[in-house]
C-alpha cells in the first residue's frame, strides 16, 4: 500500500485484485459542531494566535548576526479553518484560497511566525543584505510569503520547489505555514546571513547559526469515512448521516487541488450515510468537503 500524505483528511482506496481492496482510513480525534447557517466570507488569513517573533540583531563589531528566541511564549499552532472559524470559508478570488478552503485542500495553517530587528541593532554596512535561508523543515510543512495588501501566497523556502533562500527587508515579516490537518508536530530550520550585494556571496562568519521553530497541528474534524468491499463488486463508503452538509469527493492524484465529486447519493441506513460505487480506478482517493 502507498504511504497516504493527507491520511488525516482521506480515506484510501487500492483496487488489489477484483474481489481484495486494501483501504487506510483516517483517523478523527476532534468532534465538529456542524451549524447550518452560513458564515464569513474571510477576505484575509487569520493568524491563529499572537505573534510569535524571533528577534534578529545585527553586530557591526563582529560583522555576524544573532537570533534570539527568548522571548517567543508559546507553539504556534497549526489550525484549519473548520476549527478556528467553523462557519466561514475564503473569497475564491484570493490567492490562498485553493489552500485553505475546507471546499479545496484545506490545510491546517497558522501566522504567529515572523521575523523582526532589534530597535538597537547596528546599521547594515552599504552594499550589504539581510537574508533568511530555510536549511530543512518537516515533510508536509509548507511555508508561504503572505500578504493581504496586495494579495500574496507565492511558495517560499523550499515549498513547491522554491529557493531556500530570500533576501529580508529587515522589516516586521509573518511567515505563512500550512499542513495537512492532524496530530502531527513540524519544524523547520533556519539561519539568518549576510550577503554582498557586490559579489552576490555570503559574508563569512556572518550566519546566525541555525535555529528552530516548530509548530503543533490539530485535525479538523471531518467526519470520518469507512470504507469496506461491497456484497457484488465495487466498494461502499460510509460516514456518520448526522454530517449532512458534507460532499464525498474523489481524486486518483492526491496532489490534486480539485477533486470531483461523486455523483452517487448517499443513502442513510443505521445511523450511517452510505454511498455504493462500481467500476471504481485502481487506485482512488476519497475525502469529504464541506459544502459551501
Amino acid at each position: 500500500m502507498k504511504l497516504n500524505p493527507m491520511k488525516d483528511m482521506a480515506v484510501y482506496f487500492e483496487k488489489v485484485t477484483s474481489t481484495r481492496f486494501v483501504a487506510a482510513v483516517g483517523a478523527v480525534s476532534l468532534t465538529l459542531t456542524l451549524g447550518s447557517a452560513h458564515g464569513a466570507t474571510l477576505t484575509s488569513v487569520p493568524m491563529q494566535g499572537g505573534m510569535l517573533m524571533p528577534d534578529v540583531w545585527y553586530h557591526a563589531d563582529t560583522t555576524n548576526v544573532t537570533v534570539d528566541l527568548s522571548m517567543m511564549d508559546g507553539v504556534a499552532q497549526l489550525t484549519p479553518l473548520l476549527v478556528s472559524n467553523p462557519n466561514d470559508s475564503f473569497d475564491p478570488g484570493d490567492p490562498w484560497f485553493d489552500s485553505l478552503d475546507p471546499s479545496r485542500q484545506g490545510l491546517a495553517f497558522n501566522l504567529q511566525y515572523g521575523f523582526t530587528m532589534d530597535p538597537d541593532t547596528d546599521m547594515l554596512p552599504d552594499g550589504q543584505q539581510l537574508w533568511i535561508r530555510d536549511i530543512t523543515n518537516s515533510p508536509n510543512l509548507g511555508i508561504f510569503n503572505y500578504s493581504a495588501t496586495p494579495k500574496l501566497w507565492p511558495p517560499i523556502f523550499g515549498t513547491d520547489g522554491s529557493t531556500n533562500a530570500t533576501y529580508w527587508s529587515g522589516m516586521m515579516w509573518m511567515l505563512a505555514a500550512t499542513a495537512p490537518p492532524g496530530t502531527n508536530n513540524y519544524s523547520a530550520t533556519f539561519e539568518v546571513y549576510v550577503v554582498d550585494t557586490t559579489s552576490g556571496k555570503e559574508v563569512p562568519g556572518s550566519s546566525s547559526g541555525p535555529f528552530v521553530l516548530n509548530w503543533t497541528d490539530v485535525p479538523d474534524g471531518r467526519p470520518q469515512l469507512n470504507i469496506a468491499a461491497a456484497a457484488i463488486n465495487g466498494i461502499v463508503i460510509t460516514w456518520p448521516a448526522s454530517a449532512t452538509n458534507w460532499t464525498l469527493v474523489s481524486t486518483t492524484n492526491l496532489t490534486a487541488a480539485n477533486w470531483t465529486s461523486v455523483p452517487n447519493s448517499p443513502v442513510a441506513s443505521n445511523g450511517q450515510a452510505a454511498v455504493n460505487l462500481g467500476g471504481v480506478a485502481p487506485q482512488q482517493f476519497f475525502r469529504l468537503l464541506r459544502n459551501p
